[in-house]
């Protein structure tokens, strides 16, 4: 091979090299490049342990409810001054993931709203304050999907409280660990409380002092066409301690007879304020008119008020049923005799 061949090959393979070169490189540059992944990375939970006074139970099943559940609903207790006690309170998280849950402490009051029979005062301090008397191991804890946490709660006074009630509410707090949408954008958790309440009473010398000052139908009315009747009791507590008023409901006939009976569980009315306790009684055939008596215990000094109401029932199906047969009998009536009437004379 010639020199001149030679060179001429060489120069062909460089243009050749160099016209390649640049897909080359790109090519590489395309395979080692990493894409932007569009899947979320879920935020890490944090590793918080329990307290060794919290107890972690299994729930039965593994059913996704989608809530969590706070229990008891109320706590009372009485307590004396300079004691402690301590109850149990238990989360159960029924969500479908692991949740943080924190604990706050509100206190709360009565209302005059006779359908708010207790306000939550978020940071405020309440009449009854006791906010400050009670403790938790750990307000801040994370418990998994599908486990219940059994938290020990300690109510200690100080020596100098008062005799009277004290009253708030022990606020369980929870938000998603994770709180990216599916796009990966960031957005608001959302936030859920439930509480429990609780009633402390501190022993002694206390003014209690409340009564029924109402009772009537919901909404008040005099006239039915059926059952079931609502009836509200309004309870008036004036003293400077919850009550826990309990009774009943008697309805009778236009003949005096017994016909319904309704037993009103107990329930509370914090100091100074107004509470509406509704009732339902469910009956059918009802018919005329009927004398509804309350009889409920104020909750103190086995005192007992009572107040009657009166109703009628007019079920406008069946007297316009019974309008009806009783008009076309007189008229089938009234046929009748007039046919007997022209016979008579026809013999005549």
């Amino acid at each position: 091979m010639s020199s001149l061949t030679f060179r001429l090959q060489f120069v062909t393979f460089a243009l050749f090299a160099m016209l390649l070169m640049p897909g080359i490189i790109l090519a590489q540059t395309a395979t080692t490049t990493p894409t932007a992944s569009t899947t979320p990375v879920a935020a890490p939970v944090p590793d918080t342990v329990l307290p060794d006074t919290y107890r972690i139970e299994q729930l039965f099943g593994d059913e996704v409810v989608g809530d969590f559940v706070v229990g008891p609903g109320k706590v009372e207790l009485q307590i004396a001054p300079g004691q402690s006690k301590t109850v149990t309170i238990s989360v159960s998280n029924r969500t479908g993931a692991a949740k943080l849950f924190k604990l706050e402490m509100e206190d709360a009051a009565g209302s005059q709203d006779p359908n708010t029979p207790i306000v939550l005062l978020g940071e405020q301090t309440g009449p009854y304050t006791m906010k400050d008397f009670i403790r938790v191991a750990d307000d801040s804890f994370i418990i998994e999907h599908n486990k219940r946490v059994q938290i020990p709660v300690t109510i200690t006074l100080p020596v100098n409280a008062e005799p009277g009630g004290l009253y708030g509410s022990l606020l369980v707090t929870t938000s998603s660990l994770t709180p990216e949408t599916e796009s990966g954008a960031p957005r608001s958790a959302i936030v859920s409380r439930i509480g429990t309440l609780f009633f402390i009473t501190v022993p002694g010398a206390v003014e209690r002092s409340g009564e029924m000052i109402d009772f009537s139908t919901v909404p008040e009315k005099k006239f039915y066409t059926k059952g079931p009747v609502t009836m509200g009791v309004l309870f008036e507590n004036t003293g400077s301690m919850h009550l826990n008023p309990y009774g009943s409901i008697t309805v009778k006939n236009t003949f005096g007879e017994e016909v319904g009976f309704v037993e009103i569980e107990p329930w509370f009315v914090m100091p100074k304020s107004l509470r509406l306790r509704e009732i339902t009684w469910d009956r059918e055939l009802l018919f005329g008119r009927y004398a509804i008596t309350a009889e409920i215990n104020r909750g103190y000094d086995d005192v007992v008020d009572t107040k009657v109401m009166y109703i009628w029932v007019l079920p406008w199906p069946v007297m316009l049923g019974l309008f009806t047969t009783v008009f076309l009998m007189f008229i089938f009536i009234k046929f009748i005799a007039s046919r007997f009437e022209f016979k008579r004379k026809s013999v005549r």
